[in-house]
């Protein structure tokens, strides 16, 4: 199979796909890898480097989509892309569809099979190529939102960690998952007061039991957000439902009645955020505020970290990409169906549930 390594567009977007170590591996299972000149280099590799291992390297991201059979991405597509993909074309990266209506009409009349890294499940029912993504969102959104609580940017003028005889600031993480555990860690790491909500007793109760009396455990229920949303100095957005639009769990009522330059840093943005307020935005421009309360809602935070992120994100996707090569896509959805469950899209078809509900689709089963 031919693989096409496309160089990333998106605003601040300094991941790629493939390392060149994992070129070197599809081309020793046989395969051809094209890569669009200077893809790597905002990750620290260069053109040589996949030239060493064996890739096709080309000045042109048209031949990359002309010639490949699997388009490999970190982001889904802008609507810029589109115009390169062909019917019957496979594309994997993350899609994040609930999200992006006119990105899904387009991809459906291309007729792509789009496969999401976000809905692709292990067989212990686990996200495997979200999560390493998810583990760095989840730990830099501690990062963003302290710098953001500084009085030059905005914010309350707030040390998280506090000082003695100072109270710290106080942490509201929406979500228990792998982003909710991942920013916990950091804040209970910098000293601040945190409180997790979550609906999953049973995660609470485990983070209760691995932090003892460092940090407070809700119950997420509408009063109990309300309350802490509206006492704290920063609040992260944690909330996924795979494949879907995340629910919006705080109204533009309560963010009104946040404290004054109180931070918001909405992680689950990738699939419309769980304030009523969010909004995405880039890296260029990341913050606005609403009612005097600052959102942080980039859209692609591992970008900015991209040595870290194209190693991690490698080390995720290559078994999946490997066997997609090799065994072409219709044996391998059939053989796993942790990775059927990956197909939001399949010739002009929508094969996942929450797309198709998010945008009032026709939903088919793809087995």
């Amino acid at each position: 199979m031919i693989i096409g390594v496309p160089k990333e567009i998106k605003d601040h977007e300094y991941r790629v796909s493939l390392t060149p170590d994992g070129a070197a591996a599809l081309r020793q299972a046989g395969h051809e890898v094209w890569v669009e000149s200077s893809a790597g280099l905002g990750s620290g590799f260069a053109d040589d480097e996949y030239g060493q291992a064996g890739a096709a390297i080309t000045v042109s991201k048209e031949e990359v989509f002309q010639r490949a059979d699997l388009i490999v991405k970190v982001k889904e597509p802008l609507l810029a892309e589109c115009p390169l993909f062909r019917p019957g074309q496979v594309l994997f990266t993350y899609l994040h569809l609930a999200a992006c209506p006119e990105l899904t009409t387009t991809l459906l009349e291309k007729r792509v099979t789009a496969i999401a890294y976000e809905t692709t499940m292990a067989q212990d029912g686990g996200l495997p190529m979200l999560k390493p993504m998810s583990e760095i969102a989840g730990r830099m959104s501690m990062q963003v939102g302290a710098q953001y609580l500084e009085k030059i940017h905005g914010g309350r003028g707030v040390l998280l960690a506090g000082v003695p005889g100072v109270t710290p600031g106080h942490v509201v993480i929406l979500g228990a998952g792998v982003v909710g555990t991942s920013a916990l860690r950091i804040a209970v790491g910098m000293g601040a007061q945190v409180t997790v909500l979550n609906l999953d007793v049973e995660r609470l109760r485990y983070l209760d039991t691995l932090y003892g009396g460092r940090i407070v455990t809700r119950a997420a229920s509408a009063a109990a957000i309300e309350h802490t949303v509206c006492g704290a100095d920063l609040v992260i957005g944690a909330v996924l439902v795979p494949g879907a639009t995340a629910p919006k769990l705080v109204s533009r009522a309560v963010v009104a009645r946040m404290k004054p330059g109180a931070v918001v840093v909405d992680v689950s943005v990738d699939q419309g955020g769980c304030f009523e307020t969010t909004k995405p935005t880039t890296h260029s421009d990341p913050v606005y505020t609403v009612d005097g309360v600052l959102h942080y809602c980039v859209a692609n935070m591992p970008g900015i970290v991209p040595r870290t992120s194209t190693f991690a994100l490698t080390n995720a996707t290559l078994p999946y990409l490997l066997r997609l090569a090799s065994e072409g896509v219709d044996r391998a959805i059939r053989a796993d169906a942790g990775l059927a469950n990956g197909v939001n899209l399949r010739d002009g078809q929508v094969t996942c549930q929450g797309v198709a509900q998010a945008h009032g689709l026709r939903f088919t089963p793809l087995l």
